[in-house]
């Protein structure tokens, strides 16, 4: 567990891949791969850490929501899609040796019993200045205050 845990959001389309698929997956563990944003990319590589917790959102449906909560398991390292020219994610600009590209490892921690659906989340005070509620906010991997975390939580109760 890292000194000071760190809070994330995710934004999956559930049609790629929802809470369900996490939870269906292998010791309910995947990589977070695909991203191809430098800013998120960073975020993965440089500051998320094992034990950080992650808010599972599921974007590109109706209604959008935060629909669970995951652990970062295993730190930032070269995402392999980028080298599989079979993969919608490849990208022959990132050699192995010096990879563009990285993914972490997370692990579901809890489906929510009921999605937290956006147009609810814009009504939390809490929840003012998250990120996610911010106009044109489209990062896939986002930064959530310990605050913003809490109040999602206690929303999920």
């Amino acid at each position: 567990m890292p000194d000071k845990q760190q809070y994330w959001l995710v934004k999956t389309e559930p049609d790629s891949f929802s809470i369900d698929d996490l939870a269906a997956s292998s010791q309910q563990t995947t990589c977070w791969s695909g991203v191809r944003n430098y800013q998120a990319r960073n975020f993965m590589r440089d500051q998320m850490k094992r034990g950080d917790r992650v808010l599972f959102y599921h974007s590109s449906t109706d209604p959008t929501a935060i629909v669970g909560v995951a652990e970062v398991v295993r730190e930032g390292y070269p995402d392999h899609t980028a080298w599989d020219e079979s993969d919608s994610h490849y990208d022959a600009a990132s050699p192995k040796d010096k990879p563009l590209w990285y993914m972490v490892d997370i692990k579901l921690v809890k489906k929510f019993d009921k999605p937290l659906e956006l147009s609810a989340l814009r009504s939390v005070a809490a929840l003012k200045e998250m990120e996610l509620l911010r106009k044109g906010s489209r990062l896939s991997v986002q930064p959530v205050t310990k605050a913003e975390y809490d109040a999602v939580m206690k929303l999920a109760k």
